[in-house]
């Protein structure tokens, strides 16, 4: 099972995840393509650096607010909530910090003090996303996200979703962390997603009615029945945002690391902590055994559409990124003959799967069901034959490999350019593999 594991050994904030996602594997020219669709791009340009923070190479994201910029420079301020971001601009040479109005204070009494743009309403944010170009399940997830910010703004201030208010979380800087979030996860196509205990760190912040203890009110109301620890960190270490994020991606909280790690990434924060580096740390990675995961399949009867529809039908559905789809003759009452479509996916795709079959299908109704699924781990691996190399995929069960399945497009284009049979090509590899004992 492909795992993407968070260790929030000190904290997590909307940069810093960024940060850690591109550095565990999602390419940033295919980050900032699929932000462009969120057609803004004029209010933000986003900084990426690889780096070394105290120690730790890693990657650095600093988005800037064009807006604020420009706000700075003619001396404007603007009103805040509770969520820090200290954004240094190290490319250009310069190390200026934005200044927001709020001030955080650590245990030894050390203030920083900076100043907010302007902010959006949920249902703003909402709007600017749903008609964006983005992909469907990219918008999905960071509405997600933004409504665990929503919800926990409107429980703070008795405020109806659609009318909460954000300040800091409504710039623009943080739409593109959690736009971000949403792009890299799709990308990266993990099966389930663990997540440490968060260090929340110590010490005050100033929100807009006075001084509060970290975590900050949003912060405290996202992490509800979420192991977290305030022991290492004299700052802010979990932001709203970083808090969001997890909360609505995390499939587990825990610190049960039993996994072959793959790949590890470290998003750099723009902090400096004297006792432990201000760095996130991610990893890929495949569990040790076919470890059970809960998805969800979802059905429909399919009894009067034409045959043609259902290949437009399953395209869309695979487009989605759900597991499978299949379909079943059955024989439905009054002995009408019928296709029950079958598909299976992880619970966050089932809002825009229904919509899916009920836009592209005839069917009037769907059924759900929480399904236990165990899967082989399985590794990728290129293998040399007689007829050039191959991509293959070797399927372990308790640690030992029992299955090896040559590429299906690696074999094919062989036969082709080759003019031999595919069989030949497959048996070639098979042939090669068992030679490597």
């Amino acid at each position: 099972m492909r795992t993407l594991y968070y260790d929030c050994f000190s904290g997590i904030s909307g940069d810093m995840n960024l940060g850690a996602l591109l550095d565990v594997g999602v390419p940033e020219q295919h980050l900032r393509e699929e932000l462009a669709k969120l057609g803004v791009s004029e209010q933000f340009e986003c900084l990426v650096e690889r780096t070394v923070k105290d120690g730790i190479r890693g990657t650095k994201v600093t988005v800037i607010d064009k807006y604020k910029e420009a706000m700075a420079h003619h001396g404007h301020s603007h009103d805040t909530c509770c969520e820090y971001h200290e954004h240094s601009h190290e490319a250009t040479g310069e190390a200026h910090v934005h200044q927001h109005e709020h001030e955080h204070q650590n245990s030894e009494g050390h203030h920083h003090h900076h100043e907010h743009g302007h902010g959006r309403k949920f249902k703003d944010i909402k709007e600017l996303i749903l008609n964006s170009q983005l992909s469907e399940a990219t918008k999905d997830l960071a509405v997600r996200i933004f409504t665990q910010v929503a919800k926990a703004e409107g429980r703070i201030h008795g405020k109806a979703l659609d009318e909460v208010h954000f300040h800091e979380v409504g710039a623009i800087d943080s739409i593109v962390d959690i736009v971000g979030a949403a792009i890299c996860l799709e990308y990266l196509q993990v099966d389930q997603v663990i997540v440490s205990t968060v260090e929340v760190g110590k010490g005050l912040v100033k929100c807009e009615h006075g001084w509060l203890s970290v975590p900050a009110p949003a912060t405290a109301e996202i992490l509800k029945g979420v192991p977290i620890r305030a022991q290492w960190v004299d700052f802010e270490a979990t932001t709203p945002t970083g808090a969001a994020i997890i909360r609505t991606i995390a499939t587990d909280f825990t610190t049960n690391r039993e996994c072959i790690i793959k790949e590890i990434g470290y998003g750099l924060g723009h902090k400096h902590n004297p006792d432990m580096p201000n760095v996130l740390r991610v990893w890929i990675g495949e569990t040790l055994k076919g470890s059970p995961s809960r998805e969800y399949v979802l059905e429909a009867n399919i009894d009067d559409m034409g045959g043609e529809g259902y290949e437009l039908l399953m395209e869309r559905l695979l487009q989605l990124g759900v597991d499978d789809v299949y379909m079943t003759p059955i024989i439905m009452k009054k002995e009408r003959p019928a296709i029950k479509l079958s598909v299976l996916c992880k619970e966050r795709y089932l809002p825009m799967a229904k919509e899916i079959i009920f836009k592209n299908s005839t069917t009037i109704g769907t059924r759900q069901y929480e399904v236990e699924r165990e899967r082989l781990i399985r590794e990728e691996k290129r293998i040399a034959c007689e007829y050039g190399e191959v991509r293959i995929k070797v399927s372990y069960y308790g640690g030992e490999p029992i299955q090896m399945k040559p590429e299906y497009e690696d074999c094919k284009a062989i036969a082709k350019a080759q003019g031999i049979s595919l069989q030949v090509v497959q048996e070639a590899v098979r042939n090669a593999y068992r030679k490597l004992g």
